[in-house]
């Protein structure tokens, strides 16, 4: 850090990446023990139906998937609520740009860059939990004309396509990953970060989100089904 001592303070990269891996969990340990002392019970995991857009809760309430799914739903649900508290981080780090610009005339070199990089760390991640309570865009044009099994039908017929670019992103990250790991790379700003952990978070946000759409994809199997039983009954 020798070289950046006419900057001021300058975040050592290892306290970025540190800082990034715990706060969260701090966070999350806080919150759950606040709502044990408040007596309130733990938050229900969400049902089927809860989770995806454009269909009628209702239907689903009966339906929470299988051992699997209910382990990915987990995760899904973990990652982005994880995530979601490195908000604070961008937060806090242009409060204390702002107060070294403006007050002490003493613009850092890295708030920018650490916060664009936790920023995009964070929509990478979150394509999961997004997938997981049906926050994704989609065209349901046709799909509101439909009847409540062919919305399901829709569902599973449409996933063929988003696991051709699941699949293609997964393969594509770590292509990106393990090249950038290789070289050793780093930004090319003056705080030069490593660029290698984010490739890493892009990997992991396509394996989490290819699982989420697995998961989806099961419980859209099972629920066509029971809801073609329940027509011939």
């Amino acid at each position: 850090m020798s070289d950046l001592e006419g900057f001021g303070f300058v975040m050592p990269h290892w306290l970025y990446w540190g800082w990034l891996a715990i706060m969260p969990l701090i966070l999350m340990a806080l919150e759950r023990r606040a709502v044990r002392k408040r007596g309130q019970p733990p938050a229900a995991h969400p049902v089927m139906g809860e989770t995806q857009a454009g269909v009628d809760p209702l239907i689903h309430r009966q339906f929470r998937g299988n051992g699997f799914t209910r382990v990915v739903d987990w995760i899904s649900e973990k990652s982005g609520v994880f995530v979601a508290f490195w908000t604070i981080n961008a937060v806090c780090f242009y409060f204390f740009e702002v107060i070294m610009r403006y007050l002490f005339n003493m613009p850092t070199i890295w708030v920018h860059e650490a916060s664009y990089l936790l920023l995009g760390m964070q929509y990478l991640l979150a394509g999961a939990f997004a997938l997981l309570h049906g926050a994704h865009v989609r065209v349901d044009v046709m799909y509101n004309l439909l009847p409540e099994r062919g919305r399901v039908g829709m569902d599973i017929f449409t996933s063929v396509f988003f696991f051709i670019f699941a699949l293609a992103m997964v393969i594509t990250s770590w292509t990106f990953f393990r090249n950038s790991y290789a070289m050793g790379e780093t930004t090319v700003e003056t705080w030069g970060i490593q660029h290698w952990p984010v490739k890493a978070m892009m990997l992991l946000g396509s394996v989490l989100i290819l699982l989420a759409g697995v998961s989806k994809l099961i419980k859209d199997i099972a629920l066509f089904a029971a809801m073609g039983r329940e027509h011939q009954t």
